[in-house]
Order: C-alpha cells, then sequence, then structure tokens
C-alpha cells in the first residue's frame, strides 16, 4: 500500500524534526565538549601558573635568605631615607656609608642601592617643594642644589623633573 500525500508529509515533517533534533543534540555535545576542554585547559593554565609563582616565591626566599644581614638592614635603611627625607639615590649612598652616618660597608650599601624600587622623580620633586616653600629659593637654585654633589645629588633629568613639576 502507498502512502497518500498526506501520510508522506507527515513522514518527511518528523524525519526532518528528528533530523534536527539530532543536529541539535550534536551541537550541544559538541558546545559541551568545547566548554569542557576550555574549562580542562584554563584549568591547566592556572596549574601551571600556580606552579611557577610557587617556584619564584621559593627561589625569592632562598635568595632572601643567602643575602646577608647587613645588606638587609641597609637596603630598609635607605628605603627610610627615601621614603622620610626624600633623598636621591647618590646622597643615600653616601649616607649608608659614611662614617658620620651609617656606616655601612660599601658592598651593604650598594645592594641596598640595586634593590631599592622608589620613585626618584618624585622625591626630587618634594626636595624642590621643600627648597621653595621653606627657603623661597628661585628654580634655578633649586635645580643647582637638586644636582650638586656637594647638595642632593639628584640627576639632571630627576631635577628637571622636579622643576618642571613645581607649583
Amino acid at each position: 500500500m502507498e502512502e497518500t500525500p498526506e501520510e508522506k508529509a507527515t513522514r518527511e515533517a518528523k524525519e526532518a524534526e528528528e533530523k534536527a533534533l539530532a543536529e541539535q543534540k550534536a551541537k550541544e555535545k559538541a558546545e559541551a565538549q568545547a566548554k569542557a576542554d576550555a574549562e580542562a585547559k584554563a584549568k591547566a593554565e592556572a596549574e601551571a601558573k600556580a606552579k611557577a609563582e610557587a617556584k619564584a616565591q621559593a627561589e625569592a626566599k632562598a635568595k632572601e635568605a643567602s643575602v646577608p644581614r647587613e645588606h638587609k638592614s641597609a637596603l630598609k635603611k635607605a628605603e627610610q631615607y627615601a621614603k622620610t627625607m626624600h633623598m636621591s639615590k647618590a646622597g643615600i649612598y653616601d649616607q649608608l656609608t659614611s662614617e658620620y652616618g651609617e656606616n655601612f660597608p660599601a658592598d651593604a650599601a650598594q645592594y641596598a642601592i640595586n634593590n631599592i624600587v622608589f620613585d626618584w622623580k618624585e622625591n626630587a620633586l618634594k626636595k624642590a617643594k621643600s627648597y621653595a616653600d621653606m627657603m623661597n629659593m628661585s628654580n634655578s637654585a633649586i635645580y643647582e642644589q637638586l644636582i650638586s654633589e656637594y647638595g642632593e645629588k639628584f640627576t639632571k633629568e630627576e631635577a628637571q623633573y622636579a622643576i618642571d613639576n613645581l607649583e
């Protein structure tokens, strides 16, 4: 017995619906797999990053442990001078090594200078502001004081930044 046109249309519609449903399931399965793959990749990357950070921390700790106490003290003292007195790198080095200052050995002072992280231009600006406010100095006199080997010992670039940003 042959199908009627209505039966054929119904069967074809049902087949098309089943095909569309199968395609939708395949698409959902592919999306789920892609999501799972992305999550696995992200997890692996996070684990690798955490492992690298742990290794870096361990290396930093080992390096820190190998630094002599006097070097660490010189670094802390340098940070204090930079933060509270707004000194330059060269000025701090001189203060650290001076027999009238901190009297650290040169290698400890150099370690401090090599490892201090500070905004030297900002320190020059703060020092320049104190000269301008407290001593009413001209810009050229402040600049000379900032770069002088007998004064603050900032670099020319740091001193120029300070002058350019004085209000």
